[in-house]
């Protein structure tokens, strides 16, 4: 038997196992994706992650195969934490585990020079899992605070009459909540999730690729104090109604669009100062 055929049937074997033990806490993701807004970025992950690999292929094919017996302490390893999400009920370990075997199992069919080569893909796939209620609603709330701060003074620049309390806009003829979908959470996580594949595929240096990575916050930040003034605005010049339904939702459409387009602007920015650079 020659040794491809010996790995992809170690491979295959492997990705069975790991099929009949995940087969709960993948149906749980995916009913996660379909079921919180969120989170339905999670669906583009694997897809990604796919992406990322076969766009990378030339230089992994430099690599030569060789397992490693480390990539069985790392499956026992996420063996064990999701053994320890699972008494616990605690999602989170068990979608993390998922990530920690696939590790191992690249790691012992492939070897630790492949594992090492294909880390930003493995560790990306961490994207696709939600975030703990605790620790969202720890950023979300900030997030509330923050955006209706900022949209209360660019509403109140546009001469229009607004007493922010908390998380809440009083206009004059209504009142706006910044809701959790209003924090900017959402297209933030989004974002991250875009920037983070950007990063890993542009020819950057590895300094620019972060800085890339981590433009989505600001970016998120600006475009949702922007929608919140578009609707503040709405809702004092036209009606409000218009704060809400078919507007308020294109609204959002049309924000992260523009968001897009600013993270291009920015990689645009990052290349052309690579270039003179060089």
């Amino acid at each position: 038997m020659s040794t491809t055929k010996s790995i992809a049937i170690q491979i295959l074997m492997l990705l069975s196992a790991f099929a009949v033990v995940y087969h709960h806490t993948i149906v749980k993701l995916i009913s996660d994706w379909s079921t919180d807004p969120n989170f339905s970025h999670g669906f583009l992950i694997p897809f990604v992650v796919l992406y990322m690999i076969w766009h990378e292929q030339n230089r992994l094919r430099q690599i030569s195969i060789q397992s490693s017996k480390a990539g069985i302490f790392l499956i026992l390893f996420g063996m064990l934490v999701h053994i320890i999400g699972n008494i616990g009920s605690e999602l989170f370990l068990m979608r993390t585990s998922m990530v920690i075997t696939v590790g191992g199992i690249v790691s012992y069919c492939l070897g630790n020079k492949m594992l090492k080569a294909l880390i930003i893909p493995v560790c990306y796939l961490m994207m696709m899992i939600p975030i703990p209620s605790i620790l969202w609603n720890k950023v979300a709330f900030p997030l509330q605070v923050i955006a209706a701060n900022l949209s209360s003074h660019t509403i109140s620049m546009l001469g229009i009459p607004i007493f922010r309390e908390g998380n809440i806009l009083h206009l004059s003829n209504t009142s706006l909540e910044v809701i959790d979908a209003c924090s900017g959470i959402r297209s933030l996580t989004s974002l991250l999730a875009l920037t983070g594949a950007l990063s890993f595929l542009v020819p950057l240096s590895s300094m620019k690729k972060w800085v890339l990575f981590l433009s989505a916050v600001p970016i998120a930040i600006v475009v949702n104090v922007v929608r919140l003034t578009i609707t503040g605005g709405l809702a004092a010049w036209v009606g409000p109604e218009t704060a809400h339904g078919f507007l308020h939702d294109m609204s959002g459409l049309i924000i992260f669009t523009s968001a897009l387009f600013f993270v291009y602007l920015v990689y645009l920015a990052l290349s052309k100062i690579e270039s003179k650079q060089s």
